[in-house]
């Protein structure tokens, strides 16, 4: 390719990556939808997206290179203090079940579909066991599951990737050294227990290393964001140049380790990082969908969408029900389980590497390799995407659509106010910092929320679980105007935060003006101030009139759902609704 034609092959995969993330988010449906097959059309029209003619034969070593971001930004998510009893037991027997039982059905099942020999088989069965959190997350936010099973399938999601590319490359090494599997003698555990230590000292090397820089060194925010990426591309590299991605380990595990250890200084917000996975995301399967061919796709479609369909019928639920026996999920949350498992980018990312390679070396079916992946994949993907969120609902798998609002302070009126929302029917969580206030929620018989749980929220992958609202009381004006652009990202909700006595009062408060409750009449001081005089909180059928004197705060609906008022959206109950509304003074205006 001309030096003209590589950069407008640069500018098309970009703007393709983008556009359809874009245009996804939209339309509110996982952008692999759009991604794969516009990589597909793409690279079907013109030579310019292929990343064969772009990269040469460094592509698959750019591929690796990116699974390696992506997989440490998942890891960064990833909170071991969620991974406890049934869940970890649970996510332990859904990778080794899954990838036990699902390999040895593809492998089955395509030496008759496809006519591969066993070798070609065994390499699309471990290509295929692998899911991922690039498409299984999009599709949770979308569904919005319980949070026990959000957090079952998004940590099987991330941890079955690493290991579902060493299996590859395992088997890739045994077919490609001597066209078959060596198995007997511990061979093949052998190779993956060498494959994984080498992989964890790669991430002690990358955690050390972001220890120095992060924790020692204190670069700050935007060089933290570098020395994370260098960091990661450099452990991830050397690793794969001693074994063949080994990389993918150093990268989750280096993650991990970092999300989860105490007092490293880790940035709070990562905008520029989160942006770069994304667009790395789209590029990738952009790409590699480009490199499949039309031609390629006609002699494996029908023989494909009934593996998809042995896979999604028989294999995932089979795997689901015997891993969630004792996870303390519903019959209708263990179902959802098995109706969640499309396959993402390490899939799309093996398949393009190591088919390439085998079939260069002569090995029979090998060519069918990257076509069945690609078709397994959007047919997966597709599927879920049209049929998880009706399938929830119909399994009752849908967290509630009541409202469950975190309220933070712990003054005596804001605990009031938790007591009345408590009495309105919904399940109120409180979280205060000082130790006195603390006891004193938990003395009026609500919730007290974990001590570090706005803590954590600040990192931008974390999730406040169970929280679908959050109203920040406390008295200090500039925290709650802080903590409200904090926490938006990790709520599945509004963020609200009472108002200060006046427009310009704080240092922040008055430069974040969105999300103040109540109006200007009732801010922080006039609700403290009305309530030591003397007034309550009290709950109120909508259907009876307000009586002179008394503020609706809260409309709660007849399902649960909590709406508060604000200067710009007045109380507008319905009939049916439950108000939460402030009396007068008892001594009278002041």
């Amino acid at each position: 390719m001309t030096g003209d034609e590589v950069l407008l092959g640069i500018a098309l995969t970009v703007v393709l990556a983008t556009g359809s993330q874009i245009v996804a988010s939209k339309l509110r449906v996982p952008a692999l939808v759009l991604l794969l097959p516009v990589g597909f059309t793409a690279g079907a029209l013109t030579d310019l997206v292929d990343p064969n003619e772009l990269a040469g034969q460094d592509f698959s070593a750019l591929v690796s290179l990116a699974v390696a971001v992506i997989l440490y930004d998942a890891g960064l998510g990833l909170d071991l203090r969620h991974l406890t009893g049934r869940t970890r037991s649970t996510v332990g027997w859904l990778i080794v079940l899954g990838v036990l039982v699902t390999a040895g059905a593809i492998c089955g099942l395509s030496v008759v579909l496809f006519n591969m020999p066993v070798t070609t088989a065994s390499m699309l069965g471990v290509i295929l066991v692998v899911s991922g959190p690039t498409v299984v997350g999009p599709l949770l936010e979308y569904v919005r599951p319980s949070d026990k099973v959000r957090r079952i399938l998004i940590w099987e999601g991330t941890l079955i990737d690493p290991i579902g590319g060493i299996l590859g490359a395992l088997v890739f090494q045994a077919i490609a050294s001597s066209n078959g599997v060596h198995v007997g003698k511990g061979y093949q555990l052998g190779q993956f227990l060498i494959s994984l230590a080498l992989g964890l000292v790669g991430g002690a090397v990358g955690v050390a290393l972001l220890w120095l820089t992060l924790r020692v060194l204190r670069v700050g925010e935007m060089l933290g964001t570098l020395a994370q990426l260098a960091v990661v591309i450099a452990v991830s590299a050397g690793c794969d140049v001693v074994r063949d991605d080994t990389g993918l380990i150093a990268a989750i595990i280096t993650g991990l380790v970092v999300a989860n250890i105490r007092g490293l200084d880790m940035p709070a917000r990562r905008p520029f990082f989160e942006t770069l996975v994304q667009l790395i995301t789209g590029i990738l399967f952009v790409s590699i969908s480009a490199t499949v061919t039309p031609a390629s796709l006609t002699p494996v479609l029908l023989p494909t969408l009934a593996l998809i369909a042995v896979l999604v019928l028989i294999v995932r639920p089979i795997v689901a029900f015997a891993a969630t026996g004792k996870a303390g999920l519903t019959g209708g949350e263990r179902g959802f389980v098995g109706w969640m498992a499309p396959r993402g980018i390490v899939a799309a990312s093996t398949a393009s590497v190591f088919a390439a390679t085998l079939v260069d070396q002569g090995l029979e079916g090998a060519s069918k390799i990257l076509p069945v992946t690609f078709l397994v994949i959007v047919g997966t993907v597709v599927l879920y995407a049209l049929t998880a969120s009706p399938v929830a609902r119909r399994l009752g798998a849908v967290r509630s659509a009541r409202t469950r609002p975190l309220l933070v302070g712990g003054d005596p009126w804001t605990i009031d106010l938790g007591k009345a929302l408590a009495a309105a029917g919904l399940d109120v969580l409180m979280w205060a910092g000082r130790e006195v206030e603390r006891q004193r929620i938990e003395e009026a018989g609500i919730e007290l929320a974990d001590g570090e749980l706005l803590a954590t929220a600040t990192n931008p992958q974390a999730r406040l679980e169970g929280v679908t609202a959050v109203y920040l009381l406390t008295n200090d004006d500039d925290f709650n105007a802080l903590a409200s652009v904090m926490v938006r990202d990790s709520v599945e909700g509004s963020v609200y935060r009472v108002g200060p006595p006046h427009a310009e009062y704080g240092v922040v408060a008055p430069y974040t003006g969105s999300g103040v409750l109540f109006g200007g009449a009732l801010a922080r001081h006039n609700l403290a101030d009305r309530h030591r005089r003397g007034a309550r909180f009290l709950v109120r059928p909508a259907s009876d009139p307000v009586p002179p004197g008394h503020d609706t705060l809260f409309v709660v609906s007849g399902d649960g759902r909590l709406e508060p008022t604000t200067a710009s959206r007045p109380a507008a109950p319905s009939e049916g609704d439950t108000l939460v509304v402030l009396g007068p003074a008892a001594d009278g205006p002041s």
